[in-house]
């Protein structure tokens, strides 16, 4: 079973956001999109405490109960089965949806017979990579959809090497409309 991992789009990282990427709102439409083929559609959230050592590295956002922690409004979220909270604590930095504190994704997924994921979402050089990392250590067969995600410096070397990392790792590289069924 195949399913779709969103991460965090929030608008908080989306333009006019406390730390947006620049293009974060072009992939939203290609995610709603990408739901239509897909029967398990999981997303993340970073959901910080106003009180963080996250915040050492990083100005606020995504703080609990804020409108930038929220989903950002054009995601189609009636589609999502489950969200994942992570970054909840004040140790915590939460880049992996892996990292859930609320739920096991893992668990989740396994519970689910999912073997293969696809992930979406927010940013590039962090979030998602540190998702799709996590997921191929998890023995999940994991998947990259390239026009599906937006990185926090677009074009960057951050960006580049995030990809390259990703795909050492044994992360497949895919275009939205690649993807049927």
């Amino acid at each position: 079973m195949e399913a779709l991992i969103i991460v965090d789009v929030q608008n908080d990282f989306c333009p006019g956001g406390a730390l947006p990427a620049p293009r974060a709102n072009e992939i939203i439409p290609v995610i709603n999109k990408l739901m239509d083929k897909f029967s398990l559609i999981v997303a993340s959230r970073d959901v910080h405490p106003p009180d963080t050592k996250h915040f050492d590295k990083w100005p606020p956002h995504c703080i609990d109960g804020t409108r930038g922690a929220l989903f950002h409004p054009d995601l189609n979220i009636t589609r999502i089965q489950k969200g994942f909270h992570k970054g909840t604590g004040n140790k915590d930095d939460g880049y992996s949806a892996f990292e859930a504190t609320n739920e096991d994704l893992t668990g989740y997924l396994l519970t689910k017979r999912v073997t293969e994921v696809y992930i979406t979402g927010l940013t590039t050089e962090y979030c998602v990579k540190t998702t799709a990392l996590d997921a191929v250590q998890q023995g999940f067969n994991t998947w990259l959809i390239t026009d599906a995600i937006a990185a926090v410096e677009p074009g960057s070397e951050n960006e580049a090497k995030a990809i390259t990392e990703m795909e050492k790792a044994g992360i497949r590289l895919v275009k939205s409309e690649s993807i049927c069924c």
